[in-house]
């Protein structure tokens, strides 16, 4: 079953932004922004020295903004960058994100 968000046109900029703030949200859309094969990923394919549970939450906020897509597999999800919504919507906005290093800021 799939999670999925709001549809590329309802993509809010609010939202994604709020979405991004997050520190270990933008480390997960960095890492995702990086892979250019856009394939699925595990939730625990990710290095967050968070709980489960915060992991959850986490990818719940970046689905409801229109970043990920969601795949319900039962016992694990995985995640799917949704990058043709996100250039079509917000042009340039994951070039910025694949620009940042894996500390969170971009390079100067």
């Amino acid at each position: 079953m799939n999670l999925v968000g709001p549809e590329a046109d309802a993509l809010d900029l609010g939202a994604v932004f709020r979405a991004l703030a997050d520190e270990h949200r933008r480390s997960v859309m960095t890492e995702l922004a990086a892979d250019r094969s856009d394939s699925e990923r595990g939730c625990n394919s990710f290095n967050l020295p968070i709980s489960k549970q915060t992991q959850t939450h986490h990818f719940r906020v970046l689905r409801e903004a229109g970043l990920i897509d969601e795949i319900d597999y039962g016992n694990r999800k995985g995640i799917r960058l949704r990058r043709a919504d996100i250039e079509k919507r917000f042009p340039g906005l994951l070039a910025l994100l694949g620009a940042e290093s894996p500390g969170g800021t971009a390079p100067r």
